[in-house]
């Protein structure tokens, strides 16, 4: 293949993964600006609640993300009987996650009181978060089927579902929020019951399709309960558990860092949380050619084709660098009015824009990281990336961060300094174990031993 064409392959499978991940982040963009159109309490209540629901969610699709690789390599090896044992396996991990996490969330959130919190922020938050906790199952459900259609090289059925999703979501916030169509307005516990019923209909249409598609019949037995295998649990959840690891690491290091925005006050928190959410919303664009990092460098080491593996992942790493730099043009052009999409609150609106320049810095990096790990998952190399992430934002990054912010008096943009110079490490980490890895690989392919 060559590089025109390993583009062009790219785009196929990533240009639908990323309009599904936009419209997965727009949920949460659409709660986050009509809640922030009631007052800046709820926007900062909605930015604590999902701030902890974040990290278990990530968790959640972390270790969901076992299923593409493996899906991916036995697509390459032409193993059906693998494929559907992946996807009957994985659905059973999911659920049972799922209600793990629900229990934890449960029993854990009204800790949320005792980390120095605005009190009218916390109040808000706590009803909230119990109802979109919740959605964690229909959530769980509905990555199970993507990640496994999308390791089959299928990554449009997600998009359709989640296009539809969004509309759904739209409408329930408009008459849930703000009370329409007679019903009472319910504000931010209204948009909690719009994400639960958007999530509930996501499951059930993405299964519904997978069961009903022709190209999927075949692996129908993937619905079926019964003739576990201990073996392939372990090696999913192997591949599984420290993926989820990773995303707690980095996920937990932004949502800190949004507890520490809350000891600076509820407008600097507000702020945070515009500018994080614009953020997010660049980064889970770029993770679609993240996801197509992990389905073709799955497939080329099922394939033991080193040369293409390495074509891909390099291409794939210079299309994201570049849509990450036109991101940090946006965020610098635009720093003082996309706030006001959310906002209209002359405190919030200058503290965020601030933030926005911060987040073009650190685009580059997070483009850089995001794709290495995924491509390192295709490799099934998912340990070592996690102890990058532990020591870039948690030993590095965070304390810099809450010494910058508090002990040299930089305040909100310290906080976000830490964010950059953690993320700028964990892509040089990355990076560097990726090319380790890749030339490891075709080492072992040009010898003719066991990858």
């Amino acid at each position: 293949m060559t590089i025109r064409s390993h583009v062009r392959e790219n785009l196929h499978l990533a240009f639908p993964v990323m309009l599904s991940n936009l419209g997965h982040v727009l949920m949460g963009v659409t709660d986050t600006v009509m809640v922030g159109h009631l007052n800046a309490e709820s926007l900062a209540a909605a930015g604590l609640a999902l701030v902890v629901f974040n990290v278990f969610m990530l968790f959640g699709i972390g270790v969901s993300y076992a299923i593409t690789p493996l899906v991916a390599a036995a697509h390459g090896e032409k193993n059906d009987s693998t494929i559907t044992e992946t996807l009957r396996h994985g659905l059973v991990i999911n659920v049972i996650n799922a209600a793990i996490l629900i229990g934890v969330v449960e029993v854990g959130k009204n800790l949320l009181y005792h980390i120095n919190q605005p009190a009218e922020v916390v109040e808000r938050a706590i009803p909230f978060l119990s109802i979109i906790a919740f959605s964690l199952v229909p959530m769980m459900i509905f990555q199970t089927f993507k990640q496994f259609a999308e390791g089959m090289s299928n990554t449009r059925v997600a998009l359709v579902v989640m296009i539809l999703a969004n509309i759904l979501n739209v409408i329930l916030n408009y008459i849930l929020i703000y009370g329409h169509l007679g019903f009472s307005p319910l504000g931010l516990v209204g948009s909690g019951w719009a994400t639960f019923t958007s999530r509930v209909f996501m499951a059930i249409a993405i299964a519904v399709y997978i069961y009903y598609m022709p190209s999927f019949r075949k692996f129908r037995d993937g619905f079926s309960l019964g003739n576990y295998s201990k073996r392939l649990f372990s090696k999913m959840l192997h591949l599984g558990i420290p993926s989820g690891v990773q995303f707690i690491f980095e996920a937990a290091a932004f949502d800190f860092s949004l507890v520490m925005m809350g000891w600076l006050g509820t407008k600097t928190q507000a702020a945070h949380q515009i500018a994080i959410n614009l953020a997010t919303l660049s980064y889970m664009i770029t993770t679609g050619l993240a996801t197509a990092a992990t389905i073709r460098v799955g497939y080329f080491s099922g394939t033991r084709d080193y040369k293409n593996m390495r074509l891909a992942v390099y291409t794939l790493l210079g299309m994201a660098l570049l849509l990450m730099t036109i991101f940090a043009s946006i965020f610098i052009i635009g720093n003082n009015w996309l706030p006001t999409l959310y906002i209209n609150d002359s405190e919030v609106i200058p503290i965020a824009a601030s933030l926005l320049v911060v987040a073009a810095l650190f685009q580059l990096s997070d483009g850089t990281q995001v794709v290495c790990a995924s491509a390192l998952r295709g490799l099934q190399d998912v340990k070592i990336p996690s102890v990058f992430i532990l020591i870039s934002y948690w030993i590095i990054g965070l304390p810099l961060g809450y010494w910058l912010a508090f002990k040299s008096g930089y305040g909100a943009i310290g906080i976000w300094l830490g964010l950059f110079i953690g993320l700028t490490l964990t892509a040089l980490g990355m990076f560097w174990r990726l090319q380790w890895m890749v030339n490891r690989y075709s080492l072992a392919v040009n010898r003719r031993q066991p990858v």
